[in-house]
């Protein structure tokens, strides 16, 4: 395998123009030291806000100065609730507000690259929940936007922060599983019932839940070189809370299959159709949902890797399957915003980084190009790699 410093170095020889390494020494878009708490404001008040404000208001690293949702009394209700000074109705209103460091986006998928373009624009750091944009190009636009206004963007899902995460890659860095072969992936359930944007155009269930099987795949084995994939929609109309009964445009059923630069294959399932006893909550899944196969062993792992329990490994030297990385420690899945507040203030880089959150957009964009055509589709995005602390 080779290590970060090495990846580098082999994507400058090649010449690959596509690809976006960062400037890791960029140490002035860090905090100055003197800074002790960033300052946060979070757009979007719906069901993923009551997951991330508890853990943004908790920490020691930040202060949640203002709130924004184009539906006043949901901005209201959360200032209130999480004592919050300022609240907004809409982002103009809190861009031109209370001053703030890191725009923690958390609205409807199809508002995010426009909505991050806007806190760039005004100097912020981004922290956007998945995806960061609605296109790869759109993605790598902000990125360079981000660079030219000499600030930071980030995009969930952060499962590679997980302690699950880091035994399986260090095991696969160490040669424990010998040559990875094929890996495969599964996340689904019955789908969202609250808002209409999961099913609508450039939603689906690729963006909101095949994204973190994919970041998870990818930063295991490597970037992706080549994707084939199918998707449809299998429930033709759905009922939701909030437009009542509506026309699904986006695939609610997908199936990807990636070739990676290492030689593996790795496949994904996802979709909204997928009956799940431990629902969209996944409390309780106790079986593996990510498999990994070599020539030395495999392992899986337990649980869904946004909220794993443990990795289940077998090899030649020890045939029978133990059980490993038992301990979540303090991870979470809503603690990207958080992390990188954290990385900001005392000036490290995270192990989340945004050319991944771009390889992943690429990838589903690659699955849907290769649904609509029936083709094999190359993709240009990398990013570095291995994805170990």
């Amino acid at each position: 395998m080779m290590n970060r410093k090495e990846f580098i170095e082999y994507v400058a020889m090649a010449g690959t123009t596509a690809m976006i390494i960062p400037n890791l020494a960029k140490a002035n878009l860090f905090g100055t030291g003197t800074q002790s708490k960033l300052r946060i404001g979070v757009i979007g008040c719906g069901s993923v806000s009551g997951m991330y404000l508890p853990h943004l208001t908790k920490s020691p690293f930040v202060e949640v100065v203002s709130v924004c949702d184009i539906k006043p009394d949901r901005a209201k209700a959360r200032a209130e609730e999480f004592k919050v000074p300022n609240n907004y109705d809409h982002i103009d209103k809190m861009l031109a507000g209370a001053d703030f460091d890191l725009f923690v986006n958390l609205t409807d998928m199809q508002e995010h690259g426009r909505l991050n373009k806007e806190a760039i624009l005004k100097g912020k750091h981004v922290w956007s929940e998945k995806p960061l944009a609605n296109s790869y190009k759109e993605g790598n636009e902000l990125l360079q936007l981000s660079e030219k206004q000499n600030v930071r963007l980030w995009g969930a899902p952060a499962v590679v922060n997980s302690p699950q995460f880091a035994f399986m890659a260090k095991r696969i860095n160490e040669g424990k599983l010998g040559k990875i072969a094929a890996a495969h992936g599964r996340y689904g359930h019955l789908g969202p019932h609250w808002s209409a944007f999961f099913y609508e155009k450039l939603g689906g269930s690729l963006p909101d839940l095949g994204v973190y099987n994919l970041t998870t795949l990818s930063g295991l084995l490597g970037p992706v070189k080549s994707v084939m994939a199918m998707t449809n929609i299998l429930t033709p109309e759905r009922t939701v809370d909030d437009k009542g009964t509506i026309k699904v445009e986006a695939e609610d059923n997908a199936s990807v299959l990636m070739e990676h630069y290492s030689g593996a294959l790795s496949h994904v399932m996802s979709g909204f159709n997928y009956f799940d006893p431990y629902g969209h909550e996944g409390s309780g899944q106790d079986k593996p949902t990510v498999s990994i196969i070599g020539t030395r062993g495999a392992m899986h792992l337990i649980g869904y890797d946004w909220k794993p329990f443990a990795v289940e490994m077998a090899t030649l030297e020890n045939e029978a399957s133990q059980k490993f990385a038992t301990d979540t420690g303090d991870y979470v899945w809503e603690e990207g915003a958080s992390v990188v507040s954290k990385a900001i203030l005392e000036n490290y880089e995270p192990l989340i980084n945004v050319e991944h959150s771009l390889h992943v957009l690429e990838i589903i964009e690659a699955a849907r190009k290769s649904q609509r055509t029936g083709k094999r589709i190359q993709l240009k995005s990398k990013f570095p790699y291995p994805v170990i602390k």
